[in-house]
């Protein structure tokens, strides 16, 4: 999983995929952050991409750096304690420029059950679950 994070903050900038129904969707996301042993991500409620994880939190999400790219499946797991929201706050602080702990639209989840697959053209994938 440290691994899988590093690689998500060197990249910068990973691709995160949901559906809406039967409609995938993708957007650019930037947080990663390991609380209590766990990988989480950020967004806000107000988001289409909350709502779409709220109604299926099977997700994927994909990173491209130095010519490798890392893809992650799993399942998103809202953490709705402030203390999660806080951390993820402190480790990302242009982020509290938008958000708050305790503002109602900061939330927080964490991946549950992730394979993670690190891939490049010149080397065998590696796959590692957590």
């Amino acid at each position: 999983m440290e691994r899988v994070a590093t690689f998500l903050k060197e990249a910068g900038t990973y691709y995160l995929a949901t559906t809406d129904g039967d409609q995938p969707r993708v957007r650019p996301f930037g947080t990663a952050h390991i609380f209590e042993g766990k990988l989480y991500i950020q967004t806000g409620k107000v988001k289409d991409v909350s709502k779409q994880i709220h109604a299926n939190p099977k997700v994927e999400l994909c990173a491209f750096k130095d010519g490798d790219w890392l893809r992650v499946a799993g399942t998103l797991v809202e953490d709705d304690r402030v203390e999660a929201r806080q951390s993820m706050l402190d480790a990302y602080p242009s982020l509290q420029n938008m958000y708050s702990a305790d503002d109602g639209n900061t939330e927080v989840f964490y991946l549950k059950d992730a394979t993670a697959t690190f891939s490049s053209f010149t080397k065998a994938p590696e796959t590692v679950t957590f």
